[in-house]
């Protein structure tokens, strides 16, 4: 039986990361097919960089970047707007006992790279780390 999260936050089971990679492959192909009908979406490339389920796999929170991060706002709103159409296509593409609500969400992980570049690229970082 799988570990179950404590309210300390012990972090996602094992089932929690298995399906969220699933949705996550599933719905980067079901929009690089461009299998839905918002006009804010197509011609975009946009990267789903993680998807997060809850514990129950009811709700799949998707993070998403637009290529190069340009309107990131407007991709956001035609995710939102094109979310029950996702989620059809989502269903038939992958066997779950309950289709999760897509929640979609801007990834910033990428940004948070370039900040942890820059500053471990700042002179006074780099001589306190060359002293250890």
């Amino acid at each position: 039986m799988p570990k179950r999260n404590s309210i300390h936050g012990s972090g996602p089971t094992q089932r929690q990361l298995r399906v969220g990679e699933t949705i996550r492959r599933a719905l980067a192909e079901i929009l690089t097919r461009g299998d839905h009908h918002e006009p804010d979406l197509g011609g975009v490339p946009i990267t789903v960089g993680e998807v997060r389920c809850s514990s129950d796999l009811r709700v799949a929170t998707v993070f998403v970047l637009p290529l190069g991060g340009r309107d990131a706002e407007r991709v956001l709103s035609g995710l939102e707007r094109a979310k029950f159409e996702l989620r059809r296509e989502l269903t038939r593409s992958v066997n779950l006992k309950f289709s999760p609500e897509l929640r979609f969400k801007l990834d910033e992980t990428f940004d948070r790279m370039d900040e942890t570049r820059r500053m471990l690229g700042d002179e006074r970082v780099r001589r306190d780390i060359d002293e250890d």
